[in-house]
């Protein structure tokens, strides 16, 4: 797995990562899509007062993207906005900068899965209209840039692909 810049025009107002993981373009939407819960860092990415123990997309456009709490509440992220296997994913991110659900918000992630080569897939990721939250604009785009980065969560989830199938 290697990270790579975009060669995308700066846009204040996204993050953009890309990532190179060795599986097909189908290994690597099932688990990004299938298994967020398996390599998303659930114990500190999380808004519910609960423990959450998965992370869920449910598979068709206008389906919500939530976390599952140990106590079987729910917590919305944001809902699907494209669903295109194995090749496209655009998901609504609808959590303030207070970390809050706000079905308002719909700030966007682009996901493409791009083959390359027959065993291995460049991941880019888009997080757009982050300019929707207002004043704190240029905090969330840092915080999804270098702190609680985009880059990080790809790495997390290249990492989970190449060990293959949950146990």
């Amino acid at each position: 797995m290697t990270m790579q810049e975009s060669s995308a025009p700066y846009d204040p107002y996204s993050v953009r990562k890309v990532m190179n993981v060795e599986a097909p373009p189908q290994v690597a939407w099932r688990v990004f899509t299938e298994q967020m819960g398996s390599w998303w860092p659930l114990a500190h990415y999380k808004i519910g007062k609960a423990s959450a123990v998965d992370a869920i997309m449910e598979p068709r456009v206008g389906g919500r993207w939530y976390e599952r709490g140990d106590d079987g509440s729910t917590c919305q992220w944001g809902s699907v906005l494209a669903w295109e296997p194995p090749s496209r994913l655009v998901l609504s991110w609808d959590i303030t900068a207070d970390w809050q659900y706000d079905p308002d918000l719909k700030t966007e992630i682009e996901v493409r899965f791009i083959a390359d080569g027959n065993d291995a897939t460049r991941v880019e990721l888009e997080h757009r209209k982050l300019d929707r939250y207002g004043t704190r604009a240029a905090e969330m785009r840092r915080i999804f840039d270098t702190e609680g980065d985009w880059g990080r969560l790809l790495a997390m989830f290249a990492a989970r692909v190449v060990q293959g199938p949950p146990r």
